[in-house]
């Protein structure tokens, strides 16, 4: 089939001669219209209707500025202000006045007025040395370090080559196994039970018992006959009571004398 009777009627595709709306891209669900209730952004294309507020009640519209029954009156208070009757607290009780106190002839130490009232010599303590008093802060002969005369490391001198000494490598040497061939001890010796008569083969277990009544019999000292009282009489058997009180009254018998 040739490609001109694959369009029906005389329209053809062709280059549009401006943009049109088809060519941009809307921005969808993420547009949102303005609402038609309320009052603020509201829809201007839609009909509003009216719209009232609930103000504050105003401080000018109230006549009556009583506190109301609520408040109390102190029962001194009148009219023209305070009744004038004297008020009292109570206070904790002052501590009592303290006299004088004049010092004895044991107050005063006139032994510690010499130096005061008589001349002396310069009198010296020996304290710790105060960490703000010294102020020389010069390093002393320890405290350079000289670079070392020895080894590779020297700045103004030629040093001789160094060898050091390292481990054997187990890659690239002489003695590196290329195959991987296995040794003489790599493979186990064969159980000559396998390729030969297998003898037979005992194992010992512990002593099996036969099962019994393992529960303990009691013996001939185990029991007691001459305690047995069920089939013949008893002798009488006493025990040691508490003792009296000297002061109880004793017990009458009629016939005593």
């Amino acid at each position: 089939m040739s490609p001109v009777d694959v369009w029906v009627g005389s329209w053809r595709p062709h280059k549009p001669r401006g943009p049109i709306a088809a060519m941009y891209n809307s921005p969808g669900p993420t547009y949102a219209l303005p609402g038609a209730t309320g009052m603020n952004n509201h829809d201007p294309r839609m009909q509003k209707g009216p719209a009232f507020s609930f103000g504050i009640r105003h401080h000018s519209f109230h006549g009556n500025y009583s506190p109301g029954p609520g408040y109390l009156v102190p029962s001194n208070i009148t009219r023209v202000g305070r009744d004038g009757t004297p008020a009292y607290s109570v206070y904790g009780r002052r501590k009592d006045i303290q006299p004088f106190q004049t010092p004895g002839p044991g107050s005063y130490s006139p032994e510690n007025a010499t130096k005061t009232t008589y001349l002396s010599p310069p009198a010296f303590s020996l304290s710790a040395r105060t960490k703000l008093f010294r102020n020389d802060q010069t390093p002393g002969p320890a405290a350079y370090m000289l670079p070392p005369v020895l080894g590779p490391k020297v700045v103004n001198k030629t040093s001789a080559p160094n060898v050091s000494f390292s481990g054997r490598s187990a890659i690239g040497s002489f003695h590196e196994d290329l195959r991987k061939t296995p040794g003489p001890g790599t493979y186990q010796v064969v159980d000559p039970c396998v390729y030969k008569l297998k003898g037979p083969q005992y194992s010992m277990t512990g002593r099996n018992m036969m099962p019994g009544d393992m529960t303990k019999k009691p013996g001939p000292g185990a029991h007691y006959p001459e305690m047995v009282c069920f089939t013949r009489a008893k002798a009488p058997s006493f025990s040691f009571g508490i003792r009296h009180s000297e002061y109880i009254a004793p017990a009458i018998v009629d016939g005593e004398d």
